[in-house]
């Protein structure tokens, strides 16, 4: 089986992981591939109140940084859950697209066979504007999605 988990890093992409974790994958055929999205920066208008392009580039910068950080933990998570099974444990960040595109385009282009997210994340203007990613994964997905509540 192939999963496939979209984190952000949130309280809820965090139960997702631990979701995965619990379960039980004894077959070593199984693999798991973690995914962050660093979605596009891209000021409103040009040069909006003498913000200099050089604050994008460094906002984009951090965030790339703290998507790293977000993947290396689930993985080392599920690593340490599932060391002895020896499952092979894959990880990307995805840059320049949106969250619910890149879910969906992966899983697709991966094969997966479950998509694994939080039913929130830290998109505000995701779920402001565009709606909910996880709600646009379930609609669009290739294949079956688990969405994991929060506490």
């Amino acid at each position: 089986m192939k999963i496939l988990i979209a984190t952000d890093g949130s309280k809820f992409s965090e139960n997702a992981i631990e979701k995965v974790a619990g379960f039980i994958l004894s077959d070593t055929s199984n693999e798991i591939k973690v995914i962050t999205v660093v979605e596009p920066f891209t000021p409103m208008a040009p040069d909006t109140f003498g913000v200099a392009i050089d604050y994008y580039r460094e906002a984009e910068k951090a965030a790339s940084e703290n998507a790293a950080e977000s993947v290396k933990k689930a993985c080392d998570e599920l690593q340490e859950k599932f060391g002895d099974l020896e499952i092979n444990i894959k990880s990307d960040v995805i840059k320049g697209k949106y969250p619910k595109h890149a879910i969906v385009d992966e899983a697709s282009e991966w094969g997966a066979d479950l998509i694994v997210v939080g039913s929130h994340g830290y998109g505000f203007w995701d779920r402001m504007l565009l709606g909910s990613v996880s709600s646009a994964v379930v609609h669009h997905a290739p294949c079956s999605v688990l969405v994991v509540r929060g506490d």
